[in-house]
């Protein structure tokens, strides 16, 4: 049997897909990337905000559409949407066979079995229950860097995400499994970058330990032979503290790089957000980081309208983000979701004002983002091979700056034959605004 796996959503979805994958392909089905010749369908959903929502029920009755018209004898559903919404789309959508929540990753073979033998299949699992580390994991980015989910949910509730309500509280994995399963991924697939994932990568290990252990984790993972890179995203402000940066210090192979959602500058607006930082302490955290760690790219995301937000609320952002220029940022309107104690505060503003304020933000980040990419030429970087443009010549890499699918690129002009994977030295030569351009340092004539 063909199986086609359809993946939304974020990184730590995908972590989730990887595993149900391993889990099909052990129990003896194929993987498909042909929707005309798959016998089941599986689709890992995110509901995380409107716009992931709606992507996630039309990607569902596409394929609803293709079960009634061509033969598919399986659709499936997992993940966020499937957990918040199980009955609403088992009644709407008579075409699903089976439906699996966040937690459920573990029974997706039992789920398809029973879709494909016309048996109806639902289950929403304990969101408070441990969880394990992946062991089936099967790498789909290429092989070269993998995801290395550490722990699922998150206890910080702040008034707008739903995670709580569909990730449950935060579980994380035990530390020996993780790095069991850590090197796993770089001996049996080739893997030269571990991104660390979770709803919040800082308090690894205080549900099961007592006390933080990302530190002690990235000690472990940096002696991991043939490990080039660590990557760590999504750094709460408030839990990133001295032993965190200590630990990327005295670790070369973690990535003088972090992912830290801020969401917001004012006060007020951080307050109603129940975010657990003030402007002050950002402002604090920021430039220790700095000072401890010179060359660390700093990466953020803001929201921009959010319920009760004034213009100069606004206008405290921009002057904000143009003091502390962030290396990377990424402005996204306030999305209005039911069942957050956001959705009920007063002053909801219209997607104008809100759009009209995201763009002013992503138009003073343009200019700080241009500016630091110019003040890179000259700059020698170690970067890893991606792809090649054969058509232009030139090689597509990143650097430690430069996470998976949302930060630049890299372009290499080089002779040399290199594969993906590849790590080669590298002289900026040129900016071209977001992305780099380079020679191999043994190349560079200057």
């Amino acid at each position: 049997m063909k199986i086609l796996f359809h993946s939304l959503g974020c990184d730590k979805n995908l972590a989730d897909s990887e595993e149900m994958i391993g889990l099909l392909v052990k129990a003896g089905y194929e993987i498909t990337d042909d929707e005309m010749q798959a016998d089941g369908v599986v689709v890992n959903t995110c509901c995380f905000i409107h716009d992931a929502k709606q992507e996630s029920v039309d990607t569902i009755l596409e394929f609803a559409e293709l079960k009634n018209s061509n033969g598919l004898k399986a659709l499936i559903v997992t993940g966020c949407l499937a957990q918040r919404y199980a009955d609403e789309l088992l009644e709407e959508i008579p075409e699903i066979d089976a439906l699996l929540g966040t937690a459920g990753c573990e029974e997706i073979v039992e789920a398809l079995d029973n879709a494909l033998n016309g048996i109806s299949y639902k289950s929403l699992p304990d969101l408070h229950a441990g969880i394990k580390a992946t062991t089936n994991q099967i790498v789909t980015t290429g092989g070269h860097y993998a995801y290395l989910k550490i722990a699922e949910g998150c206890d910080k509730h702040c008034t707008y995400c739903v995670i709580p309500r569909i990730r449950g509280s935060y579980r994380s994995v035990a530390f020996e499994e993780l790095v069991i399963h850590a090197k796993t991924l770089v001996e049996n697939h080739g893997v030269k970058e571990l991104i660390l994932v979770a709803q919040e990568t800082t308090v690894y290990g205080v549900d099961l330990y007592g006390r933080k252990r990302l530190a002690e984790l990235l000690d472990a993972l940096n002696e991991i032979p043939g490990l080039v890179w660590i990557r760590i995203l999504y750094c709460y402000p408030e839990e990133i503290d001295e032993e965190l940066i200590a630990a990327i210090k005295r670790n070369k192979k973690v990535c003088h790089y972090l992912d830290v959602p801020i969401q917001h500058a004012s006060d007020s607006v951080l307050k109603r957000m129940g975010r657990r930082t003030s402007q002050a302490e950002l402002i604090e955290k920021i430039e220790l980081l700095r000072r401890e760690i010179p060359d660390i790219c700093l990466r953020t995301t803001f929201i921009t309208g959010f319920p009760g937000e004034t213009q100069e609320d606004h206008e405290e952002a921009w002057h904000f983000i143009n003091d502390i220029e962030f290396d990377r940022l990424g402005v996204f309107t306030y999305s209005r979701e039911e069942e957050t104690a956001a959705d009920l505060l007063d002053g909801h503003l219209p997607e104008e004002i809100k759009e009209e304020r995201r763009n002013e933000l992503m138009e003073l980040q343009q200019e700080i983002a241009f500016e630091k990419a110019e003040k890179h030429i000259g700059d020698r970087l170690l970067v890893m091979i991606e792809g090649a443009l054969p058509e232009d010549g030139v090689y597509v890499g990143r650097t430690y700056m430069d996470a998976p699918n949302v930060d630049g690129f890299i372009f290499v002009k080089t002779n040399k034959v290199l594969m993906t994977g590849d790590f080669i030295d590298v002289v900026v030569t040129e900016a071209n605004e977001y992305d780099l351009i380079g020679e191999p340092e043994d190349e560079y004539c200057q």
